[in-house]
């Protein structure tokens, strides 16, 4: 499994040529020029619009660029729309554009900043998403409930095909900071997602229905999962990952919801994951819907002072409303851990409480290293409806106990 067998190389490299000839052919608008102040002040979102809508509609050239230079743009919810009619749109954000932090000036739409029906997306120029979300973590009421409806996403791609971001900033999102919903080949690398570790709900990057995701060279700090993938998450691939503070990598959680979709072909490898509060997971509710989740592959991960730094868990309830008792039905199979080492803030290393009702398959472990990092006992390991097959070094001994039941 490799990134060679997801993604289309020469939509990838056609790409890369638009966006760095974007200077030599085709339009540029500029939001300055269609009246942003950038002061931090007024706000820009008019200016912003129109001059998304001229570039969306504009043909010239090979390449429309979609520009925000240095400066500080106030904007309100935007919802930059396509289908466009150049091949290609190359937005240029530059400068950093802010959010109100009043809940109610922001929920009009799911999220802050939507990109949507675009084929033929790049995003880069080293600018800022600021989604000033203190004030909402503070109201946020997704921990009592489990509903965050009220709260929007930073950054939204929604049905977005042949697209690339990177050199961005995603900054104190008021949930989570980047979303890719119903998109297909796309490549996010080169970004930074910066958020206190008490936001709550901050997911770095959720992933939903979307095939052929190229995830690289990204620095996550947030209150919740670094990554997350949703139920159709498929042919995706992480690499070089850091991720500390946030829940770690997580996969689900799944099975909550009628009519979710296959999860199948995630790799993740060569990720970093320092003082977390779960290592690489998947994740599923207890009576759920049946669904399922196939060839996961989770390889060559660093931990440092993390918490169970291997988990898959189909008892996951985090609100206390859940029918403990009833197994999932979320099918777990063909699931790969290997070459993961470093040290857990837990005694439970490596917990693999998979469901009675349809026990995991095919689980592969091996060579493994993960010790724990306390006086109250030595490193072990948790397992329930599962017969893992093992091979190289493996500490802690694999399964040594059962996990207790709910």
């Amino acid at each position: 499994m490799g990134c060679k067998n997801f993604f289309s190389v020469p939509t990838i490299v056609l790409l890369w040529v638009w966006m760095h000839s974007a200077g030599v052919r085709g339009a540029n608008f500029d939001v300055r020029h269609y009246g942003a102040r950038a002061n931090g002040r007024s706000d820009d979102s008019s200016a912003m619009m129109n001059a998304w809508n001229d570039a969306c509609a504009s043909d010239a050239g090979t390449v429309t660029t979609f520009t925000i230079p240095p400066g500080n743009y106030l904007v309100g919810p935007l919802n930059f729309q396509g289908p466009c009619k150049a091949p290609s749109v190359n937005v240029q954000l530059q400068g950093t554009l802010v959010a109100p932090s009043e809940l109610n000036k922001v929920k009009s739409q799911g999220a802050w900043v939507i990109f949507q029906n675009i084929d033929g997306l790049t995003m880069s120029g080293g600018g800022t998403f600021d989604g000033q979300g203190a004030v909402a973590w503070s109201k946020n009421g997704c921990q009592r409930g489990g509903m965050c409806d009220s709260l929007p996403v930073n950054l939204e791609f929604s049905s977005i095909t042949n697209g690339i971001v990177e050199d961005i900033t995603s900054l104190n999102s008021k949930l989570f900071h980047i979303e890719l919903i119903n998109c297909k080949n796309m490549t996010l690398q080169q970004l930074t997602i910066n958020a206190p570790g008490n936001s709550l709900n901050t997911d770095g990057i959720h992933i939903g229905r979307s095939t052929g995701i190229n995830i690289t060279d990204i620095d996550i700090k947030t209150g919740d999962d670094c990554i997350s993938f949703g139920d159709g998450s498929q042919q995706v691939y992480v690499s070089g990952v850091t991720c500390g503070p946030g829940h770690g990598i997580s996969v689900g959680s799944l099975g909550k919801f009628q009519g979710e979709q296959p999860v199948t072909g995630l790799t993740v490898k060569n990720c970093t994951l320092t003082n977390t509060m779960n290592g690489v997971r998947v994740k599923t509710w207890p009576a759920s819907i049946s669904s399922m989740a196939s060839n996961l592959r989770f390889e060559d991960i660093k931990m440092m002072n993390v918490g169970t730094p291997i988990l898959i868990d189909q008892q996951y309830c985090p609100y206390g409303r859940c029918q403990l008792k009833v197994p999932s039905r979320v099918k777990l199979s063909d699931i790969i851990f290997t070459g993961i080492q470093g040290t857990s803030s837990t005694p439970v290393t490596v917990k693999l409480a998979c469901s009675a009702g349809v026990p995991c398959q095919n689980v592969q472990v091996s060579n493994i290293n993960l010790r724990y990092d306390g006086d109250d006992g030595n490193s072990t390991s948790l397992c329930s409806n599962v017969k893992p097959t093992t091979s190289g070094m493996l500490f802690p001994q694999l399964c040594t106990a059962e996990v207790p039941a709910p």
